[in-house]
């Protein structure tokens, strides 16, 4: 069986290895790597941007048919994803976060506090992979109070205004 967004999940270990590696030579030998380390850290912070703003477009679009959270999206909960995606694409976040607060810890106020920044490319990933491939719920129609609207032919708005924005039906 194959597992859709498979070059994405390569990406992000892949891209989680590079770091460490870089990360951890910088912590141990400081001076000459301390170029390499920034560079990869940025580098890997503004891929995840991207690809995080990319991920929140597709997730805008497909949100018009399912049911889309952000937790759902960027945190593969509620079962968004099998789990096999899942637990390389968790553990690939969860090095990053351990190998920055790490770094930054163990060599605070040097270029590794830099590595502090990279995992947003987890999250990214995460999330692309999400917006993509992700299996989401139909939207569900809600009353103005709401609560789910489950009536065949009710248009939105047709519920009854919550009461306490009775006192505001004759200002317009």
């Amino acid at each position: 069986m194959t597992v859709q967004g498979r070059r994405l999940i390569q990406c992000s270990i892949v891209g989680t290895a590079v770091f460490t590696v870089v990360s951890v030579v910088e912590v141990i030998v400081l001076t000459w790597t301390r170029p390499v380390a920034v560079a990869v850290d940025l580098v890997l912070f503004l891929i995840g941007c991207i690809l995080f703003l990319g991920a929140y477009a597709l997730a805008i679009g497909r949100s018009r048919t399912e049911e889309i959270g952000v937790a759902s999206l960027y945190f593969l909960t509620n079962r968004v994803a099998p789990n096999s995606v899942r637990v390389r694409l968790w553990a690939a976040l969860a090095v990053q976060c351990v190998v920055a607060v790490t770094a930054a810890s163990v060599r605070p106020f040097t270029a590794a506090a830099f590595s502090v920044l990279v995992p947003m490319f987890g999250l990214g990933v995460n999330g692309l992979w999400t917006a993509r491939y992700g299996t989401f719920g139909p939207r569900l129609r809600r009353g103005a109070d709401g609560t789910d609207a489950g009536g065949e032919g009710q248009e939105p708005g047709d519920a009854e205004p919550p009461a306490e924005m009775e006192q505001n039906a004759g200002h317009g």
